[in-house]
């Protein structure tokens, strides 16, 4: 009886060559080959890597301080050849390793670009346990062993004129040449769902025909000649164009060749559970937050309604596993750049929905900038804020009234201070009863001033350890603006980088301290100390009582009364 089982996955062996100065990888010295292989057949593991690779790269990458060294972001822009980035991101989850080729002119690198990893061997370690150099066969499964391989050497280890291999290799415990796959445990399951593929394939093909068990009546034949009859048995019906008849010749048919089915019960259920395991396995293997990550829907579960689910798995999957590949990517630039004496903050610009971003503990442009892939024009180094605002003497007035500015009575509370000498009676009288004592304060300060009234308006909301440089200064400041101060703020750069697409000019009086701030304007009414109030707890009028009563007040933006962190978009312009 011979009984034929399919190759059990193993780790890779990792062997110094006797036959040469490199490091073997894989027990036929091809085990990146394999990696390619489980990539391009296994529909979910294809998936999910070209899902990260995507991920990685963004849009491409970005500088924060490009304004500030422009000179050096050229020179980076044009050392980095197109592509470059997008390949290297691919190989590194693909493949575990990834490998740039660096170029040299008078002692200055010349260009950066993708070398694919799986044609790279490692040499064997100096004394000091150092890669010196690596070796190069365009196809290792096709070398033979007097071939004479390239020698490049390793980045640092060259002349200065000859090309370098960067070789970005994680850490791995136990591991010094090559570093395993972050989804090793998976690649069991992607072999396993390639192999479902392909039996469902043959099963189509052979007309659904069962496994079969054939026995040869005719003798027992030498063992050399009974392997031969198995080997060509075998190539008629394994793969996915097996043979579907098999055709024995016997001299009685007692001695004919028998074919037995052995049928497999329940062979949609068996398959379909196959499947389903392979695919999550695959998923935890590759530690996917959720399966919407990749368009698919399984099961009722998950973490709400499937945009919250797709928002909090995408914020997972990006600090816990995006991010980490891409600073691997940015200190190796770093480390390769520093050569020319370029010295930037590099990041990846995000193909994330902007709503998918988490832009509440940004305290600054830049970080805004790498979280939404948005440049921002400057960093928020000074904000000159003395020429804004002023501290009323409260030996004269005193606090009446104090209120978050609200979308339906800020107008209205306008109106009632320009009719505070009306005959009229005003929202104003009615809140606090107040008796007028004489004509318009003709030396005011603000049109929203009088000789019985100011109001003013003061910067409102915690401080906490997140929060920006410019709210931090505006609530340290603990100041008093006028309307006109704060419309005034937001024709000045008081907030550099914060505006629409970087600008530095934005209305302050509508976002505050920018996109996601969590601060509001409070409006303060200060009363002249001596007029008569008979009544301050009187109730008050709501705009809707007033526009019953005939009084109809221009409509104010929403966008006057809410946190920035509560608008669409978090108070950002859609991308």
């Amino acid at each position: 009886m011979h009984i034929i089982n399919l190759s059990s996955y193993t780790s890779p062996q990792i062997s110094e060559s006797k036959k040469g100065e490199f490091v073997e990888y894989g027990s036929d010295n091809n085990y990146f080959q394999f990696l390619i292989d489980r990539y391009l057949y296994s529909t979910t593991n294809n998936a999910i890597i070209t899902g990260v690779a995507n991920m990685i790269y963004g849009k491409g990458i970005g500088a924060l301080d490009a304004n500030k060294k422009p000179d050096e972001y050229a020179k980076m822009v044009s050392i980095i050849k197109p592509n470059t980035l997008k390949k290297v991101g691919l190989e590194r989850k693909l493949l575990g390793m990834a490998a740039m080729q660096i170029g040299y002119d008078k002692g200055q690198v010349s260009f950066i670009d993708h070398f694919p990893m799986h044609t790279l061997r490692a040499e064997k370690c100096n004394d000091k346990g150092e890669i010196e150099a690596w070796y190069y066969s365009p196809d290792w499964s096709k070398r033979k062993p007097n071939d004479e391989l390239k020698r490049i050497p390793a980045f640092g280890y060259g002349n200065g004129k000859e090309v370098e291999i960067y070789v970005i290799k994680p850490y791995i415990s136990g591991y010094h040449y090559y570093t395993p796959i972050d989804y090793s445990g998976a690649i069991p399951y992607a072999k396993l769902e390639e192999e479902i593929s392909d039996y469902l394939i043959n099963d189509v093909q052979n007309g659904f025909s069962g496994t079969k068990v054939v026995n040869f009546n005719n003798g027992v034949p030498p063992e050399e000649k009974r392997e031969e009859i198995v080997r060509n048995a075998s190539n008629k019906l394994q793969g996915a164009k097996g043979q579907k008849v098999i055709y024995g010749f016997s001299n009685s048919k007692e001695n004919a060749t028998e074919v037995i089915d052995i049928p497999l019960n329940d062979a949609p259920a068996h398959y379909e559970y196959l499947s389903k395991e392979c695919f999550e396995k695959l998923i935890v293997g590759h530690r996917v937050t959720s399966p919407m990550l990749l368009g698919v829907r399984s099961g009722d579960g998950g973490l709400g309604n499937n945009a919250d689910e797709i928002k909090t798995a995408t914020l997972l999957y990006d600090n816990l596993v995006i991010k980490p590949y891409q600073i691997e990517i940015i200190e190796a630039l770093g480390e390769i750049l520093v050569l020319n004496n370029i010295k930037l903050k590099l990041y990846f610009k995000t193909i994330q929905p902007l709503e998918f971003t988490d832009l509440e503990n940004a305290q600054n442009s830049e970080q805004v900038t790498e979280e939404t892939g948005i440049q921002m024009s400057k960093h928020l180094d000074s904000i000159k804020l003395e020429d804004f605002g002023e501290d009323i003497n409260l030996d004269e007035w005193e606090l009446v009234d104090s209120r978050k500015v609200d979308y339906d009575t800020e107008e209205q509370l306008d109106a009632e201070l320009k009719l505070l000498n009306s005959p009229k009676a005003s929202l104003l009288s009615k809140i606090y009863s107040f008796v007028s004592t004489g004509s318009a304060y003709t030396k005011r300060n603000s049109e929203q001033d009088n000789e019985i009234f100011r109001t003013r308006y003061r910067y409102s909301g915690e401080i906490g350890s997140n929060t920006r440089d410019f709210c931090s200064k505006m609530l340290g400041a603990n100041k008093l603006y006028r309307k006109e101060d704060i419309i005034q703020m937001g024709s000045q750069a008081v907030n550099e980088g914060f505006g629409p697409n970087g600008a530095d000019n934005y209305s302050i009086w509508l976002y505050k301290g920018g996109g996601a701030c969590h601060h509001f304007w409070t409006r303060e009414t200060y009363r002249r100390k001596g007029t008569d109030i008979t009544s301050p707890l009187a109730q008050t009028v709501t705009p809707s009582q007033q526009r019953k009563e005939g009084y109809l007040a221009p409509v104010n933006d929403k966008k006057v009364y809410q946190r920035p962190i509560d608008m669409p978009n978090k108070g950002f312009l859609p991308k």
